[in-house]
Formats: structure tokens, C-alpha cells, sequence
């Protein structure tokens, strides 16, 4: 009986502990989120692995965007780029946290940060690359998938039945035609301008100097400053020391960074499906995107 009431006591015990860790989290968590525990600290976002969705980035920005105690945000880009309209929608978010000049961005480039993922940094108030850091890619890609020749091998007819003339553009089912691949190279070519027009807004630079920038190449980070395209040269403590710079943060700023939650959607769209995605027949796909 003594042993039985020793172990329910301590089962009690730990529950109480365990819930005063979560109580302590989440105070902690709300405190952060508020504001309530005062100071000036420096918020780092993660934007990693192939773009595919943009609204955890957009939440995690607003989310420091209406923190007061945040005043500076850092975007650690780790991309190839990925989809346009994700890549876009992200861009758009760092415009708006910094449209009242009260928090500052700087972007930080790690390994890679091209196509989506420098247009995303082209938003940023400065952007900091390693010197080996490859980035640029300023271009638009749309991969296609023909399997007209393999069904014809194994003796299967595709049959469409369609109202509107290029209904079927781009069909992995037949041969593309020059008109076809005329109108979609009109689509990439007004897209491609769309980024080209925020690399030029973003970097204060006229078009016509980045349009001989945005054929697609690739810019070491030192070989992208040449350009005008990156501000300075560091890794990500420089690019949290810039930040605070900005703002006005004396001595050592406090860092502030979200925790990831364990998704394994985006385990599966950044390791499997971002890298099957370029040979898949999905239909028409644009992405600011280096293919890899």
C-alpha cells in the first residue's frame, strides 16, 4: 500500500512539473509575441529548401511585424527559388512590414539563394551574401513533359475532347506546336519582366542595367556585389549585427527565432516533390526556380 501511494505521488508530481514547463512555454511564448518583457531584439526567419508555399513565412512576418519589441527582421534564404506566385506573395509580405520605415529586413544568403529566392531578398532593406554564396538566376522556367512517343510505343490513344482552341496547351499528349510554344514564351517573357522590375525597385538600379543581369547565370555573392546586387559580404551574425545597426540596437542584439514546427508535407515538397516536380506532366508550371 505504501508503495502503491509513493508512486501515485509521484506521478502527480510529474504531471504538475509537466504542466508548469507548458505554462512556463506558453507565457514565455506570449510574452515574446506581445512585447511584454520589453527590449529590442532582432527576429530571424528561415526561408529554406524549394518555395513552395508562402504562409508560414508570411505569418511568422507579421507576426514580428506587429511585435513591438521586434525591430529588425533577418531572412536567412537557404533556396533555389521555387514557385512564382509563392515567391511573389512572400516578396510583397517584406515590402509591407517595411512600408512605415519602423522594422527594417536584411536578408542573409546562405548556400544558395537564387531565382525566387533572390527576388525575395530584392525586397529586403540590404542584402548580406557569403562570398561563396551562389545567387542571381534571375530568370523564369517552365518544364514540360511530353509522353506522346512512349504511349504510341505501348499502343495507348489519348483522346481530347475540348471547347477553346488552346484549351490544351502545353498537353504532355501531343507534340507542341510553334504557336503554342509562341503564346507560352509570351507568358515567361512578361513574367521574367515582373522580375526584372523588382530587382530593379528593390536594388535602386534602372532596368536597363539589370536586364544584362537576368538571362538566368548564377553570381557568386562576391562576383553579385560587383553587380550591385548584394550590399555586403558576411555570414548570418553579420547580417543580424547590420539589422541591429539599422535600428539603432547598441551592443549585442538579442535574437529572437521561431520555432520550426515538424512538417512532414514540407518534408516531403522540399526533399521529394520539389526535386520530381521539373519531370512530372502537371500542366503549365511557372517557377522562379535553378534547376539542380
Amino acid at each position: 500500500m505504501e508503495r502503491k501511494r509513493t508512486v501515485r505521488t509521484a506521478l502527480a508530481l510529474l504531471g504538475l512539473l509537466v504542466l508548469a514547463v507548458i505554462g512556463v512555454s506558453l507565457l514565455t511564448s506570449l510574452a515574446l509575441d506581445s512585447g511584454w518583457l520589453g527590449g529590442e531584439r532582432v527576429a530571424v526567419i528561415r526561408i529554406e529548401g524549394v518555395i513552395m508555399d508562402s504562409r508560414e513565412t508570411i505569418e511568422e512576418l507579421r507576426r514580428f511585424r506587429d511585435n513591438p519589441s521586434i525591430k529588425a527582421v533577418v531572412l536567412r534564404i537557404d533556396s533555389p527559388g521555387g514557385g512564382v506566385v509563392p515567391s511573389q506573395e512572400i516578396h510583397t509580405e517584406v515590402l509591407k512590414a517595411r512600408k512605415d520605415g519602423r522594422l527594417k529586413v536584411v536578408a542573409s544568403m546562405g548556400n544558395l539563394a537564387a531565382s525566387g529566392g533572390y527576388y525575395i531578398a530584392a525586397a529586403t532593406d540590404k542584402i548580406v551574401a557569403n562570398p561563396g554564396t551562389l545567387t542571381g538566376s534571375i530568370g523564369v522556367i517552365m518544364e514540360l513533359a511530353n509522353v506522346q512517343g512512349l504511349l504510341e510505343k505501348v499502343g495507348v490513344q489519348s483522346v481530347v475532347i475540348k471547347s477553346g482552341r488552346y484549351k490544351d496547351l502545353a498537353s504532355p499528349f501531343r507534340a507542341m506546336s510553334k504557336e503554342d510554344r509562341g503564346l507560352l514564351q509570351n507568358v515567361l517573357d512578361d513574367v521574367h519582366d515582373q522580375f526584372i522590375q523588382a530587382v530593379a525597385a528593390g536594388r535602386a538600379l534602372k532596368v536597363e542595367e539589370v536586364r544584362p543581369l537576368a538571362d538566368g547565370r548564377i553570381f557568386t555573392g562576391r562576383q553579385a556585389r560587383t553587380a550591385k546586387l548584394v550590399d555586403e559580404l558576411g555570414d548570418l551574425q553579420d547580417a543580424i549585427k547590420l539589422a541591429a545597426r539599422l535600428v539603432g540596437i547598441e551592443g549585442e542584439p538579442r535574437v529572437v527565432e521561431p520555432r520550426k514546427r515538424f512538417s512532414l508535407r514540407d518534408l516531403l515538397e522540399n526533399s521529394f516533390l520539389g526535386r520530381l516536380a521539373p519531370v512530372m506532366p502537371s500542366g503549365i508550371n511557372l517557377k522562379y526556380l535553378l534547376a539542380i
